[in-house]
């Protein structure tokens, strides 16, 4: 098992188990709106899954949590953008939940190590 820790923080960004990458992403910088947390958020994911040795051909699930779920539609039209072809398609559920302060989106995958 490998593990990426988030410095000073008690926790992991991505560990690598048993041929499978579990990750989670937020926007570094927490920008204004969802359409620039959405893309931010997923270039940070990109670098986490690359990191891991996956990638978007790898995902498996994805779980989106949004703290208004009224911007769904507007992470949509991003994540489509983001994800690409049909093949890289993963299982995936949106949810309404509560964040910190300042963050609209945090992104849980699950993918396969290629």
């Amino acid at each position: 098992m490998k593990r990426y820790p988030v410095e000073g923080k008690g926790r992991c960004n991505v560990v690598v188990s048993d041929g499978h990458v579990y990750a989670v992403a937020t926007d570094p910088v927490c920008a204004d709106g969802i359409t620039e947390q959405t893309s931010n958020t997923l270039h940070e994911l990109d670098r986490l899954l690359i990191q891991a040795g996956s990638g978007k051909r790898g995902l498996v699930q994805a779980t989106v949590y949004l703290s208004d779920i009224s911007n769904k539609p507007h992470m949509d039209v991003v994540w489509r953008d983001w994800i690409g072809p049909e093949d890289n398609w993963p299982q995936r559920a949106c949810l309404g939940v509560g964040l910190d302060d300042g963050y609209l989106i945090e992104i849980v995958v699950i993918a396969a190590v290629l």
